[in-house]
């Protein structure tokens, strides 16, 4: 008896998940092309596997028009919060005002991505604001200071006015060939940024609520948005990184110029706080390293050894 044709396997990838079904663009096709809705296998849930956005998966076409999840390829990044596979840049969107540009957020960020493997870019948005609105002074030295302190280690910074559509093209050409996730508080500007860069697109922007100095969620779910020639996770606004959630043991890894500098300290495991000969407090007493980099990376070990200490 002749075999029934097996459905010829093809590969995609997730462009969006919602309520047990996940969406897959095949690989070869364009932007304008439905993405397929399939459920995943069983097989996943036996393993204690789920597929995320971002991944890139073998599935299968089934005769009602949906499709099948059969595999998972294997991932080069893998994001707890926001769940997102594959993120190879990570864009961190902090306004210069409105609301204040928090270094302390910043780092803690900037811990999580490197923690992850990811690159970073650092995007500030509003720079109008820093030309004529009433914190304009505030606004500028919030500019410098970033520039001043993150450029150096190797950060690159990114300057951007949706309003005036200054920096969007450099945004747009550095997106090319990434897939990249786009970080930051609430009420920075992330979906007009993103409006700026896909015409057409329109998410759901808030004012920012000066009674909380935050904005609203204004993001749902994780889903990947086609800029052409790249995808960018437009994923919901999150103050609240749990270092001990994220596994993060060695911190100063984090930290690029303490990562750079610890092989040069006298003691191994040192802490960078209190050993004698540590080169990360000897740079720092030179003046090579930013004092609120390091009084943040005191902070998040404190913050560390209390939650140890709880649990």
């Amino acid at each position: 008896m002749k075999q029934p044709n097996k459905p010829a396997a093809l590969t995609g990838r997730i462009v969006k998940a919602l309520s047990g079904y996940y969406y897959v663009r095949p690989l070869d096709a364009s932007s304008t092309v439905e993405p397929i809705q399939c459920r995943a296998r069983g097989i996943f849930k036996k393993r204690g596997e789920s597929p995320l956005v971002g991944d890139v998966v073998e599935f299968e076409e089934t005769e009602n028009g949906e499709g099948a999840v059969n595999r998972i390829m294997p991932r080069s990044s893998e994001l707890i919060r926001p769940p997102v596979a594959n993120v190879d840049l990570a864009v961190l969107v902090f306004s210069v005002t409105e609301p204040a540009l928090n270094l302390q957020l910043l780092d803690k960020f900037l811990v999580h991505i490197e923690h992850a493997g990811i690159d970073a870019l650092l995007c500030l948005s509003k720079q109008d604001l820093a030309e004529d609105g009433e914190d304009s002074e505030e606004a500028r030295n919030a500019m410098n200071d970033v520039l001043r302190i993150y450029e150096p280690i190797g950060y690159q910074v990114l300057v951007t006015s949706s309003r005036q559509g200054e920096g969007t093209s450099a945004l747009s050409e550095r997106l090319q060939g990434h897939l990249a996730v786009f970080a930051g508080q609430s009420g920075v500007g992330k979906s007009s940024l993103l409006n700026a860069l896909v015409p057409g697109l329109t998410l759901e922007t808030n004012a920012i609520s000066n009674r909380l100095g935050r904005g609203k969620h204004t993001t749902r779910h994780v889903e990947l948005i086609d800029i052409g020639g790249g995808y960018v996770a437009d994923t919901p606004g999150f103050s609240q990184l749990d270092f001990a959630e994220l596994g993060i043991e060695e911190l100063g890894s984090c930290f690029r110029e303490m990562r750079e500098l610890s092989s040069s300290c006298k003691f191994r495991g040192c802490t960078h706080i209190h050993e004698p000969e540590c080169a990360v407090l000897e740079a720092l007493e030179r003046g090579e390293i930013a004092p609120s980099r390091h009084s943040n990376y005191v902070l998040f070990m404190a913050e560390m050894k209390e939650k140890k200490r709880r649990y």
